[in-house]
């Protein structure tokens, strides 16, 4: 007789989880509180490019995800929890120094110091879950500390919303501040511990995680999706305020991560069960790319949030999707690295789209053709999904990877 299969062990969250929850939506919270309200700011109200701002942005998240490559290599030397403390410290000076800015030099100059904070938490946050949680219970870890953060987006910009009131200046501080809270929260509850010690940590896990070919391949696939996820905080923004006001920002947001926290879990273990894991992320950003295109035929706030509706149920499955792959494709010792070197994706794709999203804007408006953007936009999203469906041939089912 068959002996039976070993029962995996119970999912409960011990303090260094539930403080990384906790974290991840202080974090969120806080930058979304401040990070939308910058292009209504300074494109709306005081008037300047769409096209500048985008450049801000995009220089913003590209410093920061330049960083992180680098920033989870240190994690793999150091361990993640001094990196994470500092990279809360410093974002915190980042987002205040925003709310004093009156010239593009300046605002760039602090925008590129909250790029630093974020660059030096970011992969140590990830490498940190990792650590903290068992392998069988990562893709749910993953998928609630995205529920935080996206409870964080839910409220970060009602928020931001509600301080604009007080001045742009009253919003960015108080951002900044709730970074502060982040980082006790961190250095209560965050053990402090260093990767198991092995042969090619440092530069050298960013070595191996370059040359890693199946692993190179999907992170640059991914520069394509992450160049249409920054379009809420630019494309879809401007198109919200000018179809709703200023006001319109968090009701946008409140929709988007809204969804997310409503549905996101219970989405995550119905496609777990039922749909191998590359079908999954091609649809999800088929989604993506076809509720793109639809916004640019909304002509009302309320046709907008529809297709922001759609927009979510694509992006909700790939975060937690992609950071479970990247910590089951990382060899032991190297997760630091691996997180760092993923970062790419997110760095040069939310670069690019900060800077092309207002560029279309601006040039779809001189031109006389307002869909230019739109349709922009879904024909990346379809190249994407094809580079995916190619690029992950190689990278291995969840049930292939567990046997």
């Amino acid at each position: 007789m068959t002996a039976p299969a070993p029962t995996a062990p119970p999912f409960r969250l011990s303090g260094a989880q539930l403080g990384l929850i906790a974290a991840n939506f202080l974090m969120w919270g806080g930058f979304f509180a401040v990070i939308p309200l910058v292009t209504v700011h300074f494109v709306d109200e005081l008037g300047w490019a769409a096209a500048s701002v985008g450049l801000v942005l995009g220089l913003r998240q590209l410093t920061q995800q330049g960083l992180t490559v680098f920033g989870g290599a240190w994690a793999d030397r150091i361990g993640p929890k001094p990196l994470i403390l500092a990279g809360c410290l410093i974002r915190t000076l980042g987002f205040a120094w925003m709310g004093f800015a009156e010239t593009l030099p300046v605002l760039l100059a602090a925008a590129l110091l909250a790029g630093i904070g974020g660059g030096l938490f970011d992969a140590p946050k990830n490498a940190a879950i990792t650590a903290v949680t068992a392998p069988e219970h990562r893709t749910r870890m993953f998928s609630l500390t995205s529920i935080s953060g996206n409870l964080g987006m839910v409220t970060g910009p009602l928020i931001g919303a509600a301080l604009l009131g007080l001045g742009f200046r009253t919003a960015a501080l108080a951002a900044g501040s709730v970074y502060l809270l982040a980082c006790a929260v961190l250095a209560a509850t965050l053990p402090h511990f260093r990767p198991a010690a092995v042969t090619g940590g440092g530069l050298d896990g960013l070595k191996t995680a370059a040359l890693d070919r199946r692993f190179r391949r999907f992170t640059l696939v991914l520069v394509g999706y992450f160049l249409l996820s920054t379009q809420l905080n630019v494309a879809v923004t401007l198109k919200a305020v000018a179809l709703a006001g200023p006001g319109a920002t968090g009701p946008l947001y409140g929709l988007s991560a809204g969804l997310a926290v409503v549905l996101q879990y219970p989405l995550l273990r119905f496609v777990e069960r039922r749909v191998r894991t590359r079908v999954a992320l091609v649809a999800a950003v088929l989604t993506v790319a076809l509720s793109l295109g639809l916004m640019g035929f909304a002509a009302t706030f309320g046709q907008l949030l529809a297709c922001v509706a759609l927009y979510s149920l694509g992006t909700m499955l790939v975060y937690p999707t992609q950071q479970t792959l990247t910590a089951r494709l990382a060899p032991p010792g190297l997760t630091g690295s691996y997180f760092g070197f993923s970062a790419i994706s997110l760095g040069l794709g939310g670069a690019v789209g900060n800077v092309v999203g207002g560029l279309l804007i601006d040039a779809g408006a001189r031109i006389g053709l307002p869909l230019l953007p739109w349709l922009s936009l879904m024909a990346v999203g379809l190249l994407t999904a094809l580079g995916l469906r190619w690029a992950l041939r190689e990278v291995p089912t969840r049930e292939a990877a567990q046997g």
